[in-house]
């Protein structure tokens, strides 16, 4: 289908506005995300409504631990990502080029009612980057929420201003991937920038319904250090306040950051004591097995 937030510019080349990375594209030509291609009359989404799978998760698994605790959750996926991290840990699906992992097509209707029958409260878009399929989520938000069926995003938040009012505003609840705090971690582990994640946050915050919860991959050398997470939950608790939870996440080496070892749990509890000193109230501990 033909997609939305495009333009076209001299020289036949057409404009993706979807994210930051605004890739300029001829026709025949993906973007980085690689399921926005360029045609001879604008930009499609070749994923729309293709999943790479699916599954039945607790909530908790997102993870979301205050929006509908103790509930079950479809759980929605297709291929591609706008950012490329390092450390991705699902990077089989978000990295893949192969359109042979996409299953048939499904509906919105369809997945509001696969959901329903599962005996499932939502349905999230999840396991690759659903921004870069915008504009399906959207069509299945507004479906799910038609048959009575909450839906949630986990997303790294690397979307543009134009883009952002119309996918966050249909959407029950969302995590946001906050992957470091310098432009200059996003820059060398994702190939992004920090600033249009922050705007996110604050845009999710301050002037949605959204719920949202952040989570924060803690990984050894690059972003574990105390001065960037005492930044970072200063920056959290007085911009998006203390109320928003808070995940702190053990990296373990993948894809192609294998040169470091798992994060050790004291360095998770220690992030945990900076969050808390800085007023964060709801702060939590993922990937390690669970502390007496």
């Amino acid at each position: 289908m033909i997609a939305k937030w495009w333009s076209k510019t001299q020289g036949g080349r057409f404009r993706c506005e979807l994210c930051p990375r605004t890739c300029l594209l001829k026709p025949g030509q993906k973007g980085f995300c690689y399921v926005r291609e360029a045609k001879e009359d604008g930009i499609c989404l070749s994923a729309y409504g293709r999943s790479s799978g699916f599954c039945i998760d607790p909530i908790e698994k997102k993870p979301l631990y205050h929006f509908l605790p103790g509930s079950k959750i479809l759980s929605f996926g297709t291929i591609g990502c706008n950012l490329g991290c390092k450390f991705c840990q699902n990077w089989r699906i978000s990295k893949s080029k192969s359109e042979a992992l996409l299953g048939d097509f499904i509906s919105p209707a369809q997945v509001a009612k696969a959901a329903k029958e599962a005996g499932c409260a939502s349905v999230a878009f999840t396991y690759n980057e659903p921004v870069i399929s915008a504009e399906y989520v959207i069509d299945a938000a507004i479906e799910c929420r038609r048959q009575g069926v909450r839906t949630v995003a986990v997303s790294a938040g690397y979307i543009s201003d134009c883009a952002r009012k119309e996918f966050f505003e249909v959407l029950d609840a969302v995590n946001i991937d906050l992957k470091g705090f310098s432009d200059s971690f996003y820059k060398k582990y994702s190939l992004g920038h920090l600033k249009p994640v922050l705007d996110t946050l604050e845009y999710v915050a301050n002037k949605t319904d959204t719920w949202l919860e952040v989570t924060n991959l803690v990984i050894p050398e690059a972003n574990d250090s105390e001065a960037e997470i005492d930044s970072m939950t200063k920056w959290l608790a007085s911009h998006l306040g203390p109320e928003v939870p808070l995940h702190f996440s053990a990296f373990h080496p993948d894809h192609k950051l294998t040169d470091r070892p798992r994060t050790p749990v004291t360095t998770l509890i220690k992030a945990r004591g900076i969050a808390i000193k800085n007023g964060l109230r709801h702060v939590y501990l993922g990937n390690v097995a669970p502390i007496a």
